[in-house]
């Protein structure tokens, strides 16, 4: 039997992870700049698309992997009248807070946390929900930026596909996450939501500085 692979998609109609060639090729094909590449299991597809395509170029096992992505055309520069968000915790799960920036300047939009016992990633998720929310209150088309791939995946897909057990102590947590599914799930959304280039433009404007 063949094994199976996993494509991930960096840049293509709409970046994630595959199952199989067929569907992987409907996301690249004709797609200019398209960035994917298959792997022999999930785990490194994920850890591989939450990298981002320059950071895993870079660490690529061998000269000969290299030539398997396709070209690495410029990114540019990020659009600076936008809002950033980010999110941080301290432990896995821990204390976790996340909050929202106007990139150009810094200036803090919103924040909320800490909570206890989230993670990284729902707070990446929920922080994207509450920009997104906010802006459509405030009738404004601000694009907003990421640097979790994973969340952006789980805005789209309109689901926190967390693997975070549900406590007494992270009740708060949670209560937010299904508000903010229930949010995108019952509303509709113009706003761009797009990936931070960190390796080609530092960290997000939103970062806590926690590294």
């Amino acid at each position: 039997m063949a094994k199976n692979k996993y494509y991930v998609v960096w840049k293509g109609l709409n970046p994630g992870i595959y199952d199989n060639w067929a569907d992987c090729k409907s996301q690249v094909e004709g797609q200019e700049g398209a960035k994917y590449k298959s792997f022999d299991n999930r785990e490194e597809a994920v850890t591989a698309l939450d990298k981002g395509f320059a950071e895993y170029l870079k660490k690529a096992p061998s000269a000969n992997s290299k030539t398997t992505f396709a070209p690495n055309l410029p990114i540019g520069r990020p659009i600076l009248h936008s809002l950033s968000v980010d999110a941080a915790c301290s432990g896995n799960p821990g204390d976790m807070e996340y909050r929202g920036v106007y990139t150009a300047d810094g200036r803090e939009i919103f924040h909320l946390g800490p909570l206890k016992k989230g993670t990284n990633n729902v707070g990446e998720f929920l922080a994207i929900v509450h920009a997104l929310a906010f802006l459509k209150q405030k009738n404004s088309d601000l694009p907003i930026y990421s640097d979790s791939r994973n969340a952006i995946l789980w805005v789209q897909k309109k689901k926190c596909k967390t693997l975070l057990n549900r406590e007494p102590d992270n009740e708060l947590v949670f209560d937010l996450i299904e508000r903010a599914e229930k949010w995108l799930t019952s509303n509709t959304y113009t706003t761009k939501v797009m990936k931070w280039e960190t390796a080609d433009w530092g960290e997000i404007p939103a970062d806590f500085g926690r590294k």
